[in-house]
């Protein structure tokens, strides 16, 4: 794998790697990738598992035993409840997001696929989420996996970095360049 090596040389990658070879191997890629998938939006919707995984106060056996019921609760697979219970007894639960990111990148790799990076003022629809991807298709040469988040900060637009290819069309951009146009 091409990015093997640079998602392998950070904490968080080693064990997206871990959890992504063994996935593989008990051909379970899309099985654990829709309970990452679960995991990720348990962390954007609920305050209180995005605070667990966060908080240096909450100890290994309690993270574990949270860890437990939050699988339990949203029907992950045996192999990500069990990562899990590894994330949370080698004190890394700190590390999903970041797990969760480069496993997706890992499978879409495995997939054929390139990651795109996209960040929006406000949610992409369904529509504009497909007409993105055949853009970036297109400019790509090969299917796009998009990985999507909000930052109000951007005022609006959208931003892509599609490899080491950055493309702003944010509206914060652009009126910080009319106001370096008219500093003169």
């Amino acid at each position: 794998m091409e990015t093997s090596g640079g998602i392998r040389a950070s904490l968080a990658g080693r064990y997206a790697s871990a959890l992504f070879d063994l996935a593989r191997d008990e051909r379970q890629i899309e099985s654990v990738g829709r309970s990452l998938d679960a995991l990720d939006s348990a962390l954007a919707d609920s305050r209180d598992f995005a605070e667990l995984v966060s908080s240096p106060l909450i100890g290994r056996d309690d993270a574990g035993q949270a860890f437990a019921a939050v699988a339990g609760k949203l029907g992950l697979d045996p192999i990500t409840s069990n990562f899990l219970g590894v994330l949370a007894r080698n004190g890394r639960k700190s590390e999903l997001r970041s797990i969760i990111r480069a496993f997706r990148r890992l499978a879409a790799d495995h997939r054929g696929e390139t990651t795109a990076e996209v960040v929006s003022a406000h949610p992409l629809k369904d529509d504009q989420v497909a007409a993105l991807k055949q853009q970036l298709r297109a400019r790509a040469g090969r299917d796009v996996a998009i990985e999507a988040r909000v930052d109000p900060e951007i005022l609006g637009g959208i931003t892509v970095k599609l490899g080491s290819e950055m493309i702003d069309a944010s509206i914060r951009t652009k009126l910080n360049r009319l106001a370096q146009a008219m500093k003169g």
